[in-house]
């Protein structure tokens, strides 16, 4: 339209102006006057125009001067004004024009193009981009959770892991790693996927995302199964790999595809992985596609042109045929599959370097190869792509990296203001590179062909790559050669560059570096100081210097603060740059009260403790380090120690750590001393030796080993107070943690300080550092710390780790466990593991007692304990009784106010005292802290050390008499005198009344439960220290039942405490329980009792009835329990009271505590049940072995399975037979019944049966238990389970002793019943078949009612064996297959019978499937059996409907008599003969056939002929008939053979009620003879045909097909053929086919009649007028029993013959009405019908009937 308004407008110059003049302004509504005006000066211009003469004569004018130069001057205003206006179209017109190409450049279109072509090819961009657009892509990027796809057009898109995959495929792909994409898909991948949706963000800015989607139910939504056809390619999902090949998943529900594995490719595929194939075969009935994946022949497939193929069946990647249709201003427009239309654009051309004449190498019809790169379903716009590489289906390579700098590129092709081809030099090959017009220079570029020649060199740099093109894109910009950071991979963490601001927000700004890659700097790191407004402190645009902090992920984050950027100090980027003693710059992220986090580059971090933060340790009002530091703070900070495989750094802020003589350097793990300096509420603070730049800290947990004493010694320490001994538990910068506990100094060389300083199996000292609900934590030096868990941490499991540990307790742990590689150490703190050895935690209580004692002394201004020496323990002092109390007495002392002495009532020993009197009594113990003394009034004790004062030297003798007969380590019996608070107060009798003093609980049990004593209670101790100035004068003992069992010097003690395997013990039973009894023994010694260990036999029924609690019985220690494996551990022994055990003798061996599994197939043991489940009993038949009994074979009756949970209690005894011996489970498998152990007898034969034989139980006749597991199909029966894994079937007519309508009523899934066994089969393969049956008079299951009722009602009798059967006799059965010519039905689990489809009924059957469906119950009678053969034959018409005599009589027939019959069927060792006018077949031997060796029987004789034949054996047993063909036979009796021909011709037309089809007379030289249609007699002779095979349910899981047509034999060793016989067959079968063509040609060869349906077309088509050929045709139908196939033979015979032959068609009527009359109903219309259907005449039809 722009062309055309252009062309008028040169036309008529003058017209423009005026239109353009009046329609200035048309919507401002006009004056009178102006338009007055208006209207005058067109009427002037006018004038001048049209009356003014062409040629004026004298230069005459009849306007004035005045008048012309105002109508000049108004003329010289109207050309101006339409100068302007063109000039303004012109420039609107150039715009429209712009618009126009970007409108074709951007829009897409598609297969509707009709008349003009388009200027431009389709190209994706993101304005045209919509969801729905299935693209051709490969893959760029394979992250964690997403892909990255590059797309046409030089767009990237993103594919989110869960539209990566089919969700058919989620449960297959679980199964791989995390990482499932990396294992799905690689860089470099051929993909094809559809644009789900687009992100709406930056829309203007060109920002947008593009979300994709690989699933191919999307790609494949409009393909079905019957649209694939062979030769197409497929992509597919592998679901899963199988043995012999992949299962394809093609995103379709409809239909699945496999993949043959190829064994000479290596090649490994994954679950889930994309593969293309070529369809191979289809097979639509299991709708399964058969793919191969040959990589060439893939690459190299060409779509075909398929009729019908629609749009929504292309697929990206497809390959076509394409002719060129025509060349585009951008591309190429391709035609191909006859229907479709697509462009290429031209970086999809063939030549990667497409010059300015690119257009010379596309003519117009040119075949080439393309392949779809998009295809748009809104629009039908197809792109296609002739890249090489890409049509070989490879993604193109890529030579070049971004950033990369090429100084002499060539310049290709020059595209009119939209950018530069150019061809860079990089090896191995030169790389194509387009610059798009805004990337060749800062500034405009206007013209570009005049800057950039063609062929000329240019210097650029690579800005991007577009993956699916195999294009770079470069850059021309100076400053993109200047900058440093140009991608991502130049940024390198702690690098300082510029960068220019370009988004200011509140979370930080966003800054660009000069090649265009962006970092955030985040709002902390915009300034040394915390600003309100980030805009404040940057402005858009501008340039500022950064430090690049990191990068993750393509996220780069830099920093702003002048610290870090201006620093000269190493960085660290990695935990591995982190060295012992650098000094870096950090800065702080998280502070916490014990330390600062500190974050380095590239996010690596550190921790500084408190220690290290320069803050004043040891106080409660030190500063807090947030009062001191702020989030954000840079920071200098000094390494002090790193582990880089734990990723962990230890940092200070002490840069220069204050200087330390030598002389004055502390290690961890030394002893030193110190003095307090102050005392705060979490601990102590000292200095180190007195000097006051060493200072520690001790917590009040760490300044005793008893916690209550922890705390008094706080409440008195004073500063000033020297600790004497102090163990340096860690070391933080300057501050040092001790400890004062005694336990840890006395062992402080064994304390370990490294990990390699720990042994397993070794007690360590150590403290609880922290308790959590799964365990707890123990310290030891520094921070080496060992774990252990609840299960580890106590003896009973039932107490809060809470309740019985706390912080900083002391503890002995033993070492389980020491791994090194995750740098753990497992531990365990249970009291029976880790009790002490000696008493070192009641020595610290008695000194630390005397240290608080003292120091409470200094409070009350007293300077010794003087008092204490006139109490010393065991010495007589005399009292006066001050006050009586309910709990004692208290005594005072004369010389001492402020001591009392307390006599408890246990101590007054009967003494009645009063107040004021004076007593004597002995010192039990003194409480220095308390001034308190424990007095006793016993006379034993009172008297001994009496005697003992009364010497000189009474100190050294009452020492010497009580140590007297005293040593370490003996193990004494002690009795209680006082329980104190933390210890007891224990006098020795047998050692002169010693005085002892034993702790109640060890370090581990402090605050757990203790045990009650009682005064005069005696228990058994071990000394531990004699009385010393370091026990402050006692006598220190260990209790036994907190330690180990003490060492006694008496060979009497160690005697009781050294039992092995084989010792007699008298023990008492502790608790009686259902399995075992419970006893112990000597000291603190548990046993158990196995309940198999009672008696030899394990037969009675209460073993343990004659036992009580509390009696003491004789035992042998048979076994020893090791605790590290037992999960019970509440006793020690196994014990026997078996009278053989005991009488035996005392060494028992070791074979005895490791019982061996001596146990054989089908040998008989007993055993106590101990367990019940829903399908198990379990047995315990020694105290190592166990056995099961399995639901099925508790009982064969179904009333007790019901109720087996009930039958079976815990404790009771089974006896049974061993099945199978499970050695490395020590498990038994028992049946209630013998096992045979060598063999048994199966049918004729006999079958191995090895010993792990899981069926050993079973044999014929057996009754067993089952249960049903599934119901068959049909006449399947019932699979019925017998065993865990072993399953029998029950035959259809084995569940019912009478024929119902339906057996399967009475049964359902899961019932259970009683079974006999019928047969058990072995397969070659070692698989088992076992037939059951259900029949009630089998399993002996069948009532006196109802074997009354079937006297009453006629039975029929049930056939067990073809001998059984004989002609004319009744019989039932199921009806087992129904085809078109007849059924079969069942007689018995072993035979089956044959109804042909003449058989079924008196009358017609129309429809055979419905009248007899499978399942239904028939009666019928014998027709024929042939035992030989095992086929048999029945009929289900009535007697009375057969018109015919039939002889089935053997007694009728005499050897030596001729016979004449027909060929019913030839097998390769002879024939079966039916004899004329019997239902009785004989058999002629191949060696009777002939006086002749015949080779081919099936050559020479065909089923059906007529034959004579001689008796040369009747056997009325076995109803066998032996015949003799030879001609030796038949020479003598030529003459009777010749007449029993004759007889035979004259009556086969009226065998079995059939009739003769009549001929008429005219011309027709035809024998009557010839055209018989002996309907049921031919229909039996179709012995020809093979017999129909029907396939059983296969319930073992073999492939067995069952022949219908043969009886079931007894299936022996040759019932499994191998592979090699199948093969035999195979060839046999092919051989017979090649006899059968052989024989065909050879009869038509010597025109011989036609026997089969080819060759009858053959005949009819040689001479299709001929009535003769299609009569002999419909005869050969009725025949074969196909009624059907006659009427259609007739019909088609009366449309071939033709018009003019009336008399040959009349015949056909004929012949046509006799057959209607014979099956058609009713038959006069059916014919009519036929008739006038057919083109008949009336008239005809009556001439037809009277010939009949």
């Amino acid at each position: 339209m722009a062309a055309t308004s252009k062309k008028s407008q040169k036309k008529n110059p003058k017209e423009a102006p005026k239109f353009n003049k009046s329609s200035k302004n048309p919507f401002k509504a006009k004056k009178k006057n102006e338009q007055n005006d208006a209207a005058k000066s067109e009427a002037v211009a006018l004038q001048l125009e049209d009356e003014e003469p062409a040629f004026p004569r004298g230069g005459g004018s009849s306007l004035s001067r005045r008048e012309r130069d105002e109508v000049r001057a108004e003329v010289d205003a109207e050309f101006e004004a339409e100068e302007r206006g063109l000039r303004k179209k012109k420039r609107k017109s150039l715009k429209n024009r712009n618009q126009t190409e970007d409108d074709d450049l951007g829009s897409l279109f598609g297969g509707g193009i009709t008349g003009k072509l388009p200027r431009y090819a389709n190209k994706i961009t993101l304005k045209n981009i919509s969801p729905g657009i299935k693209l051709w892509g490969v893959v760029a990027e394979v992250n964690k959770k997403d892909l990255v796809i590059s797309l046409p057009g030089g767009l990237r898109g993103l594919v989110r892991a869960a539209d990566a995959v089919d969700p058919g495929l989620d449960n297959e792909v679980e199964s791989i790693a995390n990482n499932v994409l990396s294992s799905i898909f690689h860089v470099g991948q051929l993909v094809a996927c559809v644009v789900l949706n687009l992100d709406n963000d930056n829309r203007e800015s060109g920002k947008r995302k593009i979300w994709l989607s690989l699933r191919l139910s999307l790609l494949y939504k409009g393909l079905t199964l019957d649209s694939i056809q062979e030769g197409t390619v497929l992509t597919a999902y592998v679901k899963s790999n199988e043995d012999h090949g992949y299962i394809l998943h093609f995103g379709l529900p409809s239909f699945t595809g496999f993949l043959p594995k190829n064994s000479q490719s290596d090649i490994k595929i994954n679950t889930g992985e994309l593969l293309q194939g070529i369809v191979k075969s289809i097979d639509r009935t299991r709708k399964v596609v058969y793919m191969s994946s040959e990589p060439d022949t893939v690459s190299k497939h060409v779509t075909k042109d398929v009729k019908g193929i629609s749009f929504d069946l292309l697929i990206p990647g497809m390959m076509v045929d394409a002719r060129v249709q025509s060349t585009l201003e951008n591309g190429v427009m391709l035609s191909f599959l006859t229907y479709f239309t697509g462009t290429v654009d031209m970086f999809h051309l063939q030549n990667s370097f497409p010059a300015t004449s690119w257009r010379d190498d596309y003519n117009k019809n040119k075949k080439v190869n393309a392949r779809i790169l998009f295809i748009d379903p809104s629009s039908r716009a197809i792109g296609l792509t002739l890249n090489p590489h890409l049509v070989c289906n490879k993604s193109p390579p890529s030579h070049v990296k971004i950033g990369d700098i090429y100084e002499n590129s060539k310049v290709i092709r020059v595209d009119r203001g939209l950018g530069l081809l150019l061809e860079i030099p990089s090896m191995p090959v030169s790389t194509p590179a387009y610059v798009s017009v805004s990337d060749v220079a800062e500034g405009e570029v206007r013209k570009l062909e005049k800057k950039f020649k063609e062929g000329s060199c240019i210097r650029v740099r690579i800005l991007g790559l577009r993956n699916l093109e195999g294009v770079a894109t470069g850059t021309l910009k100076a400053n993109a050669f200047e900058g440093s950071v140009f991608t991502h991979s130049d940024i390198t963490p702690g690098m300082i560059a510029r960068a220019k601001v370009i988004a200011v927000d509140s979370f930080g700004a966003i800054v660009q570096f000069p090649g265009g890659v962006k970092a955030q700097c985040p709002l902390r790191h915009m300034s040394e100081l915390e600003i309100p407004k980030a805009g404040k402190k940057f402005k858009v645009g501008a340039e500022l210097v950064f430090r690049v902090l990191g990068g993750k992920s393509k996220m780069i984050t830099v920093t702003h603060k002048k610290t870090l950027v201006k620093s000269k100090l190493p960085i660290i980027s990695s935990y591995t740059d982190a060295t012992d003693g650098l000094i870096t710059h950090g800065w702080i992220t998280k502070i916490e009260k014990h330390g600062c986090f500190v974050r380095f580059y590239n996010g690596v971090q550190g921790f500084a403790p408190r220690s290290e933060l320069e803050l004043e340790a040891g106080c409660d009002d030190d500063p807090i380090p947030s009062s001191i530091y702020h989030v954000g703070q840079v920071i200098k900070c000094r390494i002090v120690s790193s582990v880089p495989g734990s990723r962990r750094i230890n940092l200070s802020f002490i840069i220069k750590p204050r200087r330390v003589l030598e002389d004055d350097v502390i290690n961890l793990g030394g002893v030193v001393s110190g003095v307090v300096d102050r005392i705060t509420p979490k601990g102590v603070v000292v200095y180190v030796n007195g000097k006051k730049y060493l200072k520690g800290t001790i917590t009040t947990e760490h300044l005793a080993d008893h916690q209550g004493q922890a705390a008094l010694l706080k409440s008195v320490l004073k500063p000033g107070y020297e600790f004497d001994q102090l163990l340096v538990l860690d070391i933080e910068s300057n501050n040092f943690i001790f400890s004062a506990k005694y336990s840890l100094i006395k062992s402080a060389q064994q304390l370990p300080s490294e990990l390699s300083q720990i042994s397993p199996n070794s007690v360590v000292h150590g403290y609880i550092c922290n308790i959590i609900e799964t365990g707890c934590f123990v310290r030891f030096l520094g921070h080496l710390t060992g774990f252990s868990p609840r299960s580890k941490a106590m003896d009973d499991y039932k107490i809060d780790l809470s309740e019985a540990f706390y912080v900083g307790q002391s503890v002995r742990s033993n070492i389980l466990d020491v791994n090194n590689e995750k740098a753990r150490i497992t531990l365990s703190l249970k009291q029976s593991s880790c009790s002490s050895t000696d008493a070192s935690l009641m020595q610290d209580y008695f000194l630390l007692e005397e240290k608080i004692a003292k120091l409470q002394s200094l409070d009350s201004c007293e300077s010794e304990l003087n008092w204490t020496k006139g109490f010393n323990l065991g010495r007589v002092v005399e009292g006066r009784i001050q006050e009586t109390k309910d709990v004692g007495v208290v005594v005072s002392f004369d010389k001492y106010n402020d001591v009392l002495g307390f006599i408890t009532h246990n101590q007054l020993a009967g003494t009645t005292v009063e107040t004021g009197s004076v007593i004597q009594a002995v010192v039990l113990d003194v409480s220095i802290t308390e001034h308190l003394v424990d007095l006793s009034l016993k006379t034993e004790l009172i008297g001994k050390f009496k005697e003992s004062s009364r010497s000189q030297n009474d100190k050294k003798k009452r020492k010497k008499e009580a140590s007297k007969n005293l040593e370490l380590h003996q193990t004494v019996n002690a009795v209680v005198e006082m329980v104190k608070e933390n210890y007891l107060v224990l006098s020795i009798h047998e050692c002169n009344y010693a005085l002892g003093y034993a702790s109640k609980f060890d370090y581990n049990s402090q605050m757990s439960p203790q045990k009650q004593f009682l005064n005069g209670q005696s228990v058994m101790a071990t000394v531990m220290a004699l009385p010393s100035p370091s026990t402050m004068g006692r006598l220190l003992l260990l209790l036994n039942s907190i330690g180990e069992p003490g060492t006694s010097s008496s060979k009497r003690a160690k005697k009781k405490s050294s039992y092995t395997l084989g010792s007699l013990v008298q023990a008492e039973i502790t608790e009686i329980r259902p399995l075992e009894l419970r006893l112990k023994f000597g000291v603190g010694f548990h046993g158990r009792l196995h309940i198999t260990e009672v008696y030899d036999d394990n037969v009675l029924e209460n073993p343990f009835s004659n036992f009580r609690v509390g009696q003491t019985v004789t035992a042998k220690i048979v076994g020893k329990i090791n605790h590290s494996d037992s999960k019970q551990k509440s006793y020690q022994f196994d014990l026997s009271v078996k009278p053989s055990v005991l009488t035996g003798s005392s060494e028992i061996e070791d074979e005895l505590a490791t019982e061996e599994l001596d146990f054989s197939t089908g040998q008989r043991v007993s055993g106590y049940v101990y367990k019940v489940d829903s399908e198990w009993v379990w047995l315990t038949i020694s105290r190592h072995v166990r056995a099961q009994l399995f639901i099925l074979d508790s009982s064969c009756d179904p009333a007790e399975h019901t109720e087996f949970q009930k039958r079976f209690h815990v404790g009771k005894v089974i006896t049974g037979y061993i099945l199978t011996v499970n050695k490395d489970k020590k498990l038994l498998r028992l049946v209630l019944r013998p096992v045979l152990s060598v063999s048994h007898k199966v049918s004729d034969g006999e079958v191995l049966i090895p010993s792990e034989n899981v069926t050993a139980h079973i044999c014929e006749g057996c009754i067993l238990g089952g249960r049903i597991s599934k119901i068959l199909l049909g006449v399947g029966g019932l699979t019925v389970q017998i065993g865990p894994h072993t399953y029998g079937r029950v035959h259809f007519a084995e569940l019912t002793d009478s024929w119902v309508s339906d057996p399967l009523s009475g049964y359902h899934e899961g019932q259970f019943v009683k079974c006999k066994v019928l047969k058990v089969i072995q397969s070659v393969k070692g698989k088992f078949q076992i037939d059951l049956s259900l029949r009630s008079s089998r399993v002996g299951m069948i009532s006196q009612d109802a074997k009354e009722a079937r006297k009453k009602e006629p039975q029929t009798k049930f056939v067990e064996t073809i001998e059984d059967l004989h002609p004319d006799m009744a019989v039932q059965g199921y009806v087992k297959n129904v085809t078109p010519k007849g059924c079969f039905i069942v007689l018995s689990r072993k035979v089956d019978a044959k109804i042909l489809l003449s058989n079924l009924s008196d009358g017609y059957v129309i429809n055979p499937e419905k009248e007899f469906p499978i399942g239904k119950l028939v009666t019928g009678r014998v027709l024929s059996v042939e035992p030989l053969s095992k086929r048999v034959q029945v009929t289900l018409k009535t007697l009375g409907a057969s018109k015919k005599s039939e002889t089935s009589n053997l007694s009728s027939l005499h050897v030596g008599d001729f016979i004449s019959g027909r060929i019913k069927r030839v097998e390769s060792f002879g024939l079966f003969i039916t004899i004329n006018d019997t239902n009785l077949v004989g058999l002629c031997h191949k060696s009777e056939l002939s006086d002749d060796q015949i080779d081919n029987i099936e050559a020479k004789y065909r089923a059906g002929e007529r034959v004579r034949a001689k008796i040369l054996k009747v056997d009325p047993q076995r109803n066998r008939i032996s015949l003799g063909m030879k001609d030796s036979y038949l020479l003598d009796d030529n003459d009777t053979e010749e007449n029993s021909d004759q007889e035979a011709d004259a009556s086969n037309g009226f065998v079995n009620d059939t009739k003769l089809i009549s001929l008429p007379d005219n011309d027709m030289d035809v024998e009557c003879a010839n055209l018989e249609i002996p309907i049921l007699a031919q229909a039996e002779s179709r012995a020809s045909v093979p017999p129909l095979e029907v396939t059983l349910d296969d319930v073992y899981q073999e492939d067995v097909n069952n022949v219908v047509s043969r009886n079931e034999e007894p299936i022996d060793e040759a019932t499994t053929l191998d592979e090699k016989t199948k093969r035999r067959g195979k060839k046999k079968a092919k051989e017979e086919r090649e006899r059968e063509i052989r024989a065909a040609e050879e009869r038509l060869l010597e025109k011989d009649i036609p026997r089969t349906t080819e060759e009858f077309e053959k005949l009819v088509r040689g001479s299709p007028n001929s009535s003769f050929v299609w009569i002999k045709y419909m005869d050969f139908a009725i025949s074969m029993a196909d009624v059907e196939k006659a009427r259609s033979i007739a019909e088609r015979a009366l449309q071939t013959i033709n018009i003019r032959e009336e008399n040959e068609k009349l015949n056909i009527w004929v012949a046509y009405f006799n057959l209607e009359n014979k099956y058609g109903n009713p038959p006069e219309i059916s014919r009519s019908r036929k008739f006038l259907s057919l083109g008949g005449s009336p008239e005809n039809i009556s001439k037809g009937i009277a010939i009949q």
